[in-house]
């Protein structure tokens, strides 16, 4: 006989998946022949008709209860933590804990989905070993809850009379209630390590979670059917609720589905329920406890398992879907807005269209013509925020998006539209990392495209209002797509146009608020502490005509480098090399282009030589080349031999003429800096001066530095040049160079052959004659068609000076020519690049204006 039970437990041990699988089976078919025939006789219109009857807030208040309902399942998992040497974090441990008890509750598969969940969510810095006994301890004490809830109901059946009818099922409830006691014996009891970390006080814990989980769920059952204001004695629906978790529990159904339900509604039959009224109260209670709340869970599991995919991959899938986000966040509020504004403004033609047509179910609705074309506006001016990536951006459109969707629903409410809406806010919701700038810097291209459609809008307005003119239809007919309602609706519309572009204005100001880069006050001291230290370059000097914003590098504190700059429209121009440490070139650039980019700025590199060029193209910059810079070696310049013949005679002419060079020294009197301006307007001849990439006359400049002068025999200054300091004694250089229109032939001449032979004398190596733009640019049939272009921009921009003869004057002297070129940022428009570089090397000198001149020129700039 002991032989044979031995062979039984053996075979069963063998064949144990498939009983499960039998018993599982044979239960679901029970369910669905006793489902077929409850639902048979079901009134499907009463049920329609229940659940039709139901309040809103009703609704709300169940949805919300539901939830709370679901909160005592979280103290399983902070137990579990309890367990294992690793530290979680509070929020970390509720969103774990609400993904793996949602997740069992629905779709339980006798614990396993749970345990596997929760081996997932905390195996950090613990042993596999360790993260099963922790999951096995705590599922050991899941259905205690229920224990107690079977003592609870025996004692409500056979200790009180209530819900005796169901007393022929008593023997669940007391094969229930047995399982507490029983635990408590083996947890006490049984020596063994694996219950050795188990306190009393983790046992408490884990049986008052478990009683709250139960108690809650049955007191969310019952809470449904009292919000649907059923009569029923409660006390014996929560004993049948009891009866009908047990048996769930043993079907092995994920979540109990379907044998739960079917005892409940025999149940309830019995207590005189119907079973239309029973299906719409477990419908409910599914719903509130168990679908919303694991809706959520997935969305949890989905960011939870999103982000860890997305670190494995190194964030590229995050900024994929952050970058479509934002793509069709733009898209769809540059299109509402222009379909709006159409629908507003030609609605005739907005109607004949069939593209338009089709997009317009996927816009706002509004009552009239004004709220129409304002929302319209609002839209659009949004729109461009959002593109421009401001962080500003992201709660206004909330607010516009939040008007836009209560309007439309209160006007015409679908459940499609919801959803639509719904998703709207989602992407929007996505996209809100993408938009990361303090400031909207308006773009050349961004201004004419809203400029066209602003403006547009007007003049399309007002034809359209012209054409439906009773002085205009007298005469002639008016076309179908121009035919408007009534003049009274246009004029409405009219006035909407006007206040919607003082909206959008104010929209472009809040967006613009907070520029890091606004004009500030020349910090003369931190420039010369910068020169002193680490000295100057080619364009350093410049940076003392004031009339550029400048930009320091700090390292730990302290000022490393500057950039020189200035502003022109989402653009930063940048003057030449940065001036001080090389050292930290390429961290100095970055540290600029990530300010830059918050700000909304592009960068523009201009008059920079080939090292910095090659580094900027590393960083995503595109060149081209804008001249060259020519140097003469001063210990290989003589005026001896043939080739400086004309040179020599010249300078024996200035000699025997009493001529005379000399350098002088700042500070220079009032008398001495009218002397030079006399002779700079002479030369100037009336024409404004040009200021960024070189020196105007300016007092305060031209105290910086000496300046050669040269005299003629009556002392009188006919002719200067001002020095241009680099802070290195291997190069000399010059700025401003003038002389009296009345002045001989071949003064400059003079001036740079006494400068040459200065610099011999005084030790310099070389002597820099500056620029010659557009040299060797563009001039090759084989240059790109952008360069030519470019050429054509930037030859025309400097029209005043006529830099054309340049690299021939200064060819008589230069030893060696020096590339410079222009970087821009890749993608980048080469010639709006261009344009905007134009623009600033020709503005005039700012120097010297009222302050009330300059905020005028800022605030039209």
């Amino acid at each position: 006989m002991k032989d044979k039970l031995k062979s039984l437990a053996m075979f069963v041990d063998r064949k144990i998946a498939a009983i499960k699988f039998l018993f599982v089976l044979s239960v679901l078919i029970f369910i669905f022949f006793e489902l077929g025939r409850i639902f048979k006789g079901m009134s499907w219109e009463n049920i329609k008709g229940s659940i039709a009857g139901q309040s809103p807030a009703a609704m709300l208040l169940l949805a919300v209860l539901g939830f709370v309902a679901v909160i005592p399942m979280l103290t399983y998992d902070f137990v579990v933590v309890s367990f294992l040497p690793a530290k979680y974090s509070r929020k970390y441990i509720l969103r774990s804990g609400w993904i793996t008890n949602t997740f069992t509750n629905i779709a339980g598969f006798g614990g396993f989905l749970g345990a596997t969940l929760r081996a997932n969510f905390y195996n950090r810095s613990s042993t596999k070993k360790q993260v099963v006994f922790a999951i096995s301890k705590v599922a050991l004490f899941l259905l205690s809850g229920l224990s107690v809830c079977c003592l609870f109901a025996l004692i409500a059946l056979f200790g009180f009379g209530v819900g005796d009818q169901f007393e022929q099922y008593s023997i669940w409830l007391f094969g229930g209630a047995l399982y507490f006691p029983a635990l408590l014996l083996l947890t006490h009891f049984r020596d063994s390590s694996f219950f050795k970390d188990l306190s009393f006080k983790k046992e408490i814990i884990l049986v008052l979670g478990s009683t709250l989980e139960w108690g809650a769920a049955a007191g969310f059952f019952l809470l449904v059917g009292a919000m649907m204001g059923l009569s029923v004695d409660y006390t014996a629906v929560f004993i049948l609720y009891v009866i009908a978790s047990i048996i769930g529990v043993i079907s092995m159904v994920p979540g109990g589905l379907g044998s739960f339900d079917v005892f409940m509604l025999i149940g309830l039959t019995n207590l005189g329920i119907l079973d239309e009224t029973g299906v719409v109260w477990l419908l409910f209670f599914r719903i509130f406890y168990y679908i919303l709340p694991f809706i959520v869970g997935i969305v949890l599991f989905i960011h939870d398992t999103g982000r860890k995919i997305n670190t494995f991959l190194d964030g590229i899938p995050e900024a994929i879907l952050r970058k479509t986000a934002h793509g069709i966040l733009t898209l769809f509020l540059y299109a509402s807005g222009i379909v709006m504004l159409l629908e507003s403004t030609v609605p005739n033609f907005a109607f004949g269209n069939s593209l338009i047509v089709k997009l317009y179910p996927y816009t706002f609705f509004f009552l009239n013509q004004i709220s129409s074309v304002v929302f319209a506006f609002l839209l659009i001016g949004v729109a461009r925020g959002i593109e421009s990536k401001v962080k500003r951006a992201y709660w206004l459109t909330l607010i516009v998006l939040a008007i836009g969707i209560v309007n439309t629903l209160w006007r015409s409410f679908s459940l499609g539209m919801v959803v639509f809406l719904f998703i709207i806010m989602m992407i929007v919701f996505l996209s809100r990392k993408e938009l990361y700038r303090n400031h909207f810097a308006y773009s050349f291209g961004k201004a004419c495209f809203d400029s066209v459609l602003f403006v547009g809008s007007f003049v399309l307005y007002s034809i359209v209002g012209a054409v439906n003119s009773p002085q205009y239809t007298i005469h002639h007919a008016v076309p179908d797509a121009l035919f408007f309602p009534s003049e009274r609706v246009w004029l409405s519309g009219f006035l909407g146009l006007v206040f919607a572009a003082l909206i959008v204005l104010l929209i472009y100001r809040y967006l613009s608020l907070g520029d890091s880069f606004e004009d500030k006050s020349f910090p003369e001291k931190r420039v010369r502490a910068v020169l002193e230290k680490y000295a100057g370059n080619e364009t350093s000097h410049l940076a003392f005509l004031r009339d550029k914003r400048i930009f320091f590098f700090q390292h730990e504190g302290e000022d490393k480098l500057f950039f020189m700059y200035r502003k022109k429209a989402d653009k930063l121009i940048i003057m030449g090399e940065p001036v001080g440490d090389r050292s930290f070139l390429r961290i100095a650039i970055a540290n600029l282009m990530q300010k830059a980019d918050c700000a909304g700025y592009q960068l523009v590199f201009y008059e920079i030589n080939s090292a910095m060029t090659l580094t900027l193209h590393d960083l995503g910059f595109d060149f081209i080349k804008t001249g060259e810079e020519g140097y003469v070696k001063l210990s290989d310049f003589t005026l001896s031999g043939k080739k400086q013949r004309a040179q020599r005679a010249l300078m024996n002419k200035f000699e025997r003429q009493g001529y005379r060079f000399a350098l002088i020294k700042p500070p220079f009197a009032h008398e001495e800096i009218q002397e030079l301006k006399k002779i700079s307007d002479s030369w100037l001849d009336s024409q404004e001066e040009k200021g960024f990439s070189l020196g105007f006359f300016d007092e305060y400049y031209l105290n910086q530095a000496p300046i050669a002068v040269i005299r003629d025999a009556q002392g009188q200054v006919v002719a200067f040049a001002s020095l241009m300091p680099s802070g290195s004694k291997k190069i000399l250089s010059i700025d401003l160079m003038r002389h009296l229109k009345e002045a001989p032939s071949g003064i400059m001449d003079k001036i740079f052959i006494s400068l040459f032979e200065y610099g011999k004398e005084n030790g310099y190596e070389y002597f820099n004659m500056g620029m010659a733009p557009l040299s060797n640019v563009g001039r090759s049939e084989y240059s790109f068609i952008e360069e030519r272009a470019a050429h054509l921009i930037y030859e025309y921009g400097y029209h005043f000076y006529g830099f054309q003869g340049l690299r021939s004057y200064k060819n008589k002297y230069v030893t060696k020519w020096h590339s410079k070129y222009t970087a821009y940022r890749k993608r980048n428009s080469v010639l709006i690049t261009m344009l905007q570089l134009a623009s600033v090397v020709n503005q005039h000198a700012a120097t010297g204006q009222s302050k009330r001149a300059l905020m005028i020129a800022h605030f039209f700039k």
